[in-house]
């Protein structure tokens, strides 16, 4: 069911759309009734949500690289897009170790390049640009990250989120703030979200999933880390209430940054998250590699505060860690476990059921604003 909204109807392109969170957004969209546009490097993953989805023959499908402006411009200027959501980005930080350099120009340039992209088309009223919660200088305190805090982390991956971000500070004030009738941006910082279809490498969910498919033992570093796990849902609905807002021209939004993530009190650890999962999957393992001192170290302690969102946007989570880990054991097995089975309707059904849960708890984005 398409609800009215701020969506149907209108051209909104997706940067980063074959990816885990971008193909979501684009089935969530599509469900909306926009008309949409998507641009990545590349299918990134065997599977790919993106093709299980069914994805390519419903939008307008792109191969193109952020870091390459010509060609990005020639699709912008051809669709005319009148909403953006910039979510294209080199993602994982152990690969941001072993190649720096395309992450830095990946997650910093082609952010530039997007935004110069969009100060210059005519068409674009909104324009959502994503980055990552560990954009933030980690100090492995206790308390949520606020949106005012310290940007710029030690490895890689996080430090070109910082950038990304001070590039579109530098944006939204010197150019898209000046401008009457111009586009108005926002950046958006989420992350560590599971959820159905990802596929992704040297991530846990999906090899716990490729793992216990095959009935084989899953090796767990870092059991003690801890995250503010959430549903791929909740960020995505953070998104499309931000590019609401934007699109309304909504007083005091433009220029601003937002968290979107569940509460810092329920951030759970790496093996309280795969003890979850593993009750969906008949004689589940896992092992616990021994903690070994790295030289290439990831955060083990990372929450958000998004007092802000609640406070401007409305917006909080809606799902319960059991309910996100349920929702995500669910698409699994019925993929792996069930061949042949219409993903796609599987998962706008699951869409569908959070929209009615957001409505129900008078929470979220329930796509009817």
């Amino acid at each position: 069911m398409i609800f009215s909204n701020d969506y149907s109807g209108r051209r909104v392109l997706v940067t980063g759309h074959t990816g885990f969170k971008g193909s979501w957004l684009s089935s969530w969209l599509l469900h909306l009734g926009a008309e949409l546009c998507g641009l990545s490097l590349d299918i990134p993953s065997t599977p790919s949500n993106f093709e299980v989805l069914g994805l390519e023959k419903r939008m307008r499908h792109h191969l193109c690289d952020v870091r390459d402006i010509r060609r990005m411009a020639e699709i912008i200027k051809e669709f005319r897009p009148e909403i953006v959501f910039h979510l294209a980005a080199q993602p994982l930080v152990r690969r941001s170790y072993a190649d720096p350099l395309t992450t830095f120009t990946t997650n910093t340039i082609g952010t530039l390049n997007v935004l110069e992209c969009i100060r210059h088309e005519e068409s674009i009223r909104a324009a959502v640009i994503v980055t990552s919660d560990k954009c933030y200088r980690n100090s492995e305190w206790i308390w949520g990250y606020r949106e005012n805090d310290i940007l710029g982390g030690e490895d890689p991956y996080s430090a070109s989120k910082g950038c990304a971000e001070l590039v579109a500070f530098s944006y939204m004030n010197s150019y898209f703030k000046l401008q009457t009738n111009g586009p108005l941006v926002a950046t958006a910082r989420a992350g560590n979200v599971i959820g159905g279809g990802d596929w992704a490498e040297d991530r846990i969910v999906p090899d716990c999933m490729k793992s216990w498919a095959k009935g084989t033992t899953v090796s767990v570093r870092n059991p003690k880390s801890t995250r503010p796990w959430q549903h791929v849902m909740e960020p995505l609905s953070g998104y499309l209430k931000l590019g609401s807002e934007l699109w309304k021209r909504s007083p005091g939004i433009s220029g601003s940054s937002y968290n979107f993530g569940p509460d810092a009190t329920v951030n759970h650890s790496v093996v309280t998250l795969i003890k979850a999962l593993s009750s969906y999957w008949p004689n589940a393992k896992y092992s616990i590699e021994p903690q070994v001192r790295s030289d290439k170290p990831e955060a083990q302690l990372l929450k958000l505060c998004c007092d802000k969102a609640l406070a401007e946007l409305k917006w909080s989570a809606v799902l319960s860690f059991q309910e996100t880990v349920k929702l995500t054991g669910d698409w699994y097995h019925q993929f792996l476990t069930f061949p042949g089975t219409d993903m796609n309707d599987f998962t706008m059904k699951q869409i569908e059921a959070y929209c009615t849960c957001a409505r129900n708890k008078d929470l979220g984005w329930a796509g009817d604003e």
